[in-house]
């Protein structure tokens, strides 16, 4: 007897103790303190120069012709934002992307037709965005064996014969330089291939991982040099892998020999690079990635380029985000855009940027920001956060620290802010995110801001709340059940945000309610409304508070009065 009262005396000692620790002091409520978080933002303490976060979309093909006589929304613009086109796999790998006359014939290797190509890549320039070519997916005809019968249906394997596919690089340079100007086609960027490391996507005929790295380290220079013979040294190419995830072989390998290898083209040492990507996809809402987060993705390749004596590059990510939903359409679970329309979005990209901030992540490639795909639509949330964070780009990262954090479970409320010498501005972002769609707590922000730079008695704070009553996708949701409109009207998961017929909502009735009876009204639920106000500065500092939603975001932008 006197164990069992030992037991019970132990665990009433601990259950006293956690009370103590989580207690308000007298008077206050436990609510209060549970979803208070409190934060300092010092503007005079500065790090380094932030870029912008969003400044890349990419397209998966240029099938179709998507760019040309191309038009952007007039509402939502997203080149107002984004400056780089990712034209993936756009010179190979497949009967539609090979630029021949006839892909197939395999008696003539030079009968080159690189006419999409450039109509797409003005297209590009005509939207106020540049090109970035991702080179690099062998032609059909160039390999032995290659039947594009695989799971990205493009041909995985190496050239058998190296110079062969150095002509036609070369080729598709020179017909661009002729098309758009040395100069012009400069300032654009260029990869070679997509996920190198990635088998699905690259593998040597014998399979041996080795052996693939070796093929591809020799891809990678005779594509280079295919490009430098033409515009120069100073052309900007890099390479992207998946790493958040292992692949066939390490990146290691690869990334030593741009260092110290030496070229496979040139018989020099080294190759030029100027950037290194990876990929970062999270399964699904709720399931974080089982591979590396954001940072410790990125940190890898730094790590890699550093310890091999590579410096100034510009690491960033070529695509990712959310690979599925958590409903499933009549044929996948698979998100198109790689987003959902929940304005956990919101919250959730608010993370991934904050996080690109404080590591040195230079941008993330999205698939898209519009409800009608990548340059019309409403805007859904993912596009109000990806254009308020663009906003940080030149600013310096400020001192942000948390004074006071609650205790919400799982919760990840968190700031990041930067000061804009030239503007003038302080811009601060906040977000109240739990990695669960159906996340229901509310959480009491506040900050104390100092920003001398300012001046004054009196700043102007401009806030944009980001949160259910600036996104149309709850509304959605809802009139689905009013219109019974069921998953099964969808083909891939119905918690995307982008509408098409091929993919997502391919019931012709439900996209006829969709787009001619819902529409115009999402249109207005869409919209984002800030608000301006004028705040004191008292004793040097600034107090901001505000209640952040579940999974919703704030930016401040603080400028003088």
């Amino acid at each position: 007897m006197a164990f069992f009262r030992s037991i019970i005396s132990f665990f009433l000692s601990v259950l006293i103790t956690v009370i103590s620790f989580i207690a308000p002091p007298a008077g206050e409520k436990l609510t209060d303190k549970t979803n208070n978080y409190k934060f300092t933002v010092d503007a005079s303490q500065t790090g380094n120069v932030l870029a912008n976060p969003a400044s890349n979309v990419n397209v998966w093909s240029i099938d179709g012709n998507p760019f040309v006589n191309a038009k952007a929304s007039d509402e939502y613009n997203i080149f107002e934002f984004v400056n780089y086109v990712q034209l993936m796999q756009c010179t190979g790998g497949s009967v539609e992307r090979d630029l021949f006359k006839d892909p197939l014939d395999r008696s003539v290797l030079d009968d080159y037709d690189f006419t999409k190509l450039i109509e797409n890549c003005r297209g590009v320039l005509e939207l106020g965005a540049k090109p970035m070519l991702k080179l690099g997916s062998v032609p059909l005809k160039y390999s032995t064996n290659s039947t594009g019968d695989n799971y990205f249906e493009t041909n995985i394997f190496p050239p058998d014969d190296y110079d062969v596919y150095y002509n036609y690089i070369h080729a598709i340079t020179e017909a661009l330089v002729a098309e758009f100007g040395k100069e012009e086609v400069l300032s654009w960027r260029f990869g070679v291939m997509t996920e190198y490391e990635n088998s699905a996507w690259f593998i040597a005929q014998s399979g041996d991982p080795d052996e693939t790295a070796t093929a591809y380290c020799k891809l990678y220079d005779y594509t280079v040099a295919a490009l430098t013979d033409v515009l120069g040294n100073d052309v900007f190419v890099g390479a992207h892998s998946m790493t958040v995830t292992e692949g066939l072989w390490d990146e290691k390998i690869f990334i030593e020999h741009c260092a110290s290898g030496t070229n496979y083209k040139t018989g020099e040492k080294g190759t030029r690079i100027c950037y290194l990507s990876a990929s970062f996809y999270d399964a699904c809402p709720g399931e974080f990635t089982s591979g590396y987060t954001l940072p410790e993705t990125i940190a890898y390749l730094r790590k890699c380029a550093e310890d091999a004596g590579l410096e100034n590059l510009i690491f960033g990510i070529d695509e990712g985000r959310i690979l599925e939903g958590n409903a499933r359409g009549a044929d996948d679970s698979q998100l198109l855009s790689r987003t959902v329309g929940y304005t956990y979005q919101a919250a959730y990209d608010a993370r991934l940027y904050a996080q690109m901030f404080n590591n040195g992540i230079n941008y993330f490639s999205s698939w898209g920001f519009l409800s009608n795909g990548l340059l019309d639509g409403n805007p859904t949330v993912a596009y109000h956060v990806a254009s308020n964070a663009a906003k940080f780009d030149g600013s310096k990262l400020a001192k942000t620290e948390k004074a006071d954090e609650g205790y919400i479970y799982k919760a990840e409320v968190d700031a990041v802010s930067a000061y804009n010498e030239e503007t003038k501005t302080l811009h601060i972002m906040a977000y109240n995110f739990k990695n669960d769609v159906e996340y229901s707590s509310s959480a009491d922000l506040e900050f104390a801001v100092k920003a001398p730079q300012l001046g004054g008695e009196k700043v102007k704070v401009t806030a944009y709340v980001i949160d259910d009553n600036c996104n149309y996708f709850d509304d959605w949701v809802e009139d689905r059940k009013t219109y019974n409109i069921g998953d099964e009207c969808f083909g891939w998961s119905p918690d995307d945000p982008q509408i098409d017929a091929i993919t997502t909502l391919k019931d012709s009735a439900a996209r006829e309610i969709y787009f001619n009876e819902l529409y115009d009204k999402y249109a207005e639920c869409s919209k984002l409304e800030p608000k301006s106000y004028e705040a004191e500065v008292i004793n040097g500092e600034i107090i901001l508070d505000i209640t952040l939603a579940p999974n919703a975001v704030v930016f401040y932008e603080i400028t003088e009065a």
